[in-house]
């Protein structure tokens, strides 16, 4: 009986239900990404540590591409990138 009964101004239309769901895919995919991200900035550090020039230009690649596709689909701002991209290549040169 209780549960039949409805408080006005409770339930979401249909377009707010919509956003949710779109806000929560978004949140899950946006996440993902900064996983993918974080998992290349951990594996070029690693790099670092060995000293291994070669192995070092190419996860340092990685990076940038990854930041670069972030920043294209709105996941990073661009100063946030300019600025990963620029303490990791200053890492890269004093290590060599």
């Amino acid at each position: 009986m209780a549960e039949e009964k409805k408080e006005k101004g409770k339930t979401k239309k249909p377009t707010a239900l919509k956003r949710d769901e779109q806000s929560i895919a978004r949140n899950l995919r946006n996440r993902s990404f900064k996983s993918k991200v974080s998992t290349a900035v951990r594996s070029f550090e690693d790099v670092i540590s060995k000293k291994d020039s070669s192995s070092i230009k190419a996860k340092l690649d990685a990076v940038y591409s990854l930041m670069d596709k972030g920043v294209k689909k709105g996941i990073y701002k661009l100063n946030k990138a300019n600025r990963v991209k620029s303490r990791l290549s200053a890492r890269a040169k004093a290590s060599v």
